[in-house]
């Protein structure tokens, strides 16, 4: 009996010490699930922020711009070229320094860089052309807004090449778009344009030019990373404007505001706008960052109001909520 005791007692002793294992080897589990779940959550709510207040810079850009129109009267394309030279500077920079490998395979690669020829005009400069054009011909709200319509030609081309219809919500927002465009046009009324035309076609056009800079690349892009593609297009488009332009020699004649919204223009609505979305897009899919991004066209708005005193019709707002609801439909 006593013999039976010991060897009980042995058994329990022995078992104990798994059984404790097992429960901290649960407890760990739990504790590691814990702490992956937090750290989603938070580069969840950072990608949410970083997407969010890059489309917010996004729409101080087109402020900026009007801002230099109006009221100092600097020349369009002299705005494009110092743009593109100072923000693709600021971009190598950050590449040549982080990412130079992959750079210097891009340079070796002729048929990317063929790519890159292509993306670099169709793209990157006839987009920041067209869009500051139409920015100059109405105001930076309607110019933005108009330039969202860029989804409704991917979703062509999607659905074209990959031989399908299209969707009823995607259809939804063609029409979404076409009543948007047709309002902020005409202000309701077809016999009359309420923007110059001038300003109509450039906004169409740049809606065409971001449309390819979303399709153009998209090969290329998963080898080099965005930021080398845009980055360096912009900084080549820079410096071939530059040649022509030269920018240095013709400086515009501004007080310290305007060279404030140079630098916004420039450094927040450029350089940080681009980094921040992409961010975004890494931490929280493109989808959700296509979503958050609708900021762009209201931020472009309300600091137009609010700015410049931009007055919108009541069509102008309708318009502008029809184009937004059909990114949410599209996207």
């Amino acid at each position: 009996m006593q013999q039976d005791e010991r060897e009980q007692m042995g058994l329990a002793s022995s078992i104990k010490p798994g059984a404790d294992a097992g429960a901290d080897a649960r407890a760990a589990r739990r504790s590691m699930r814990e702490r992956l779940n937090d750290g989603a959550s938070r580069k969840l709510m950072l990608g949410v922020l970083a997407t969010l207040f890059g489309g917010i810079f996004w729409g101080f850009s087109g402020t900026s711009a009007s801002y230099l129109f109006d009221v100092y009267h600097v020349d369009t394309v002299w705005l494009l070229s110092i743009r593109q030279l100072i923000a693709g500077a600021m971009f190598m920079a950050v590449i040549l320094l982080f990412d130079r490998a992959r750079f210097v395979q891009l340079l070796k690669t002729p048929h990317d860089l063929a790519v890159m020829a292509f993306f670099t005009f169709s793209g990157v400069f006839a987009n920041s052309l067209t869009y500051l054009l139409a920015v100059r011909y109405t105001n930076a709200g309607t110019a933005t807004v108009m330039q969202c319509l860029q989804l409704v030609i991917i979703m062509v081309y999607t659905c074209m090449r990959m031989r399908r219809a299209p969707r009823r919500r995607e259809l939804a927002g063609v029409v979404l778009a076409f009543a948007g465009a047709y309002l902020i046009a005409t202000g309701g009324d077809p016999s009359a344009l309420v923007i110059p035309p001038e300003g109509l076609v450039m906004g169409l056009v740049s809606a065409v030019a971001a449309a390819c800079m979303s399709i153009v690349p998209t090969k290329i892009l998963p080898v080099y990373g965005s930021s080398i593609v845009t980055g360096s297009a912009m900084f080549a488009s820079g410096l071939v404007l530059s040649v022509f332009v030269r920018p240095w020699s013709s400086m515009p004649s501004m007080a310290a505001d305007g060279w404030i919204a140079l630098a916004i223009l420039i450094v927040v609505g450029s350089f940080l706008a681009y980094n921040l979305y992409m961010q975004g897009v890494k931490d929280i899919g493109s989808v959700r960052a296509s979503l958050i991004g609708t900021v762009e066209p209201v931020s472009a708005t309300i600091t137009s109001a609010l700015v410049l005193g931009t007055v919108f019709a009541p069509t102008d707002i309708i318009g502008f909520a029809c184009i937004i609801v059909m990114v949410f439909l599209t996207v």
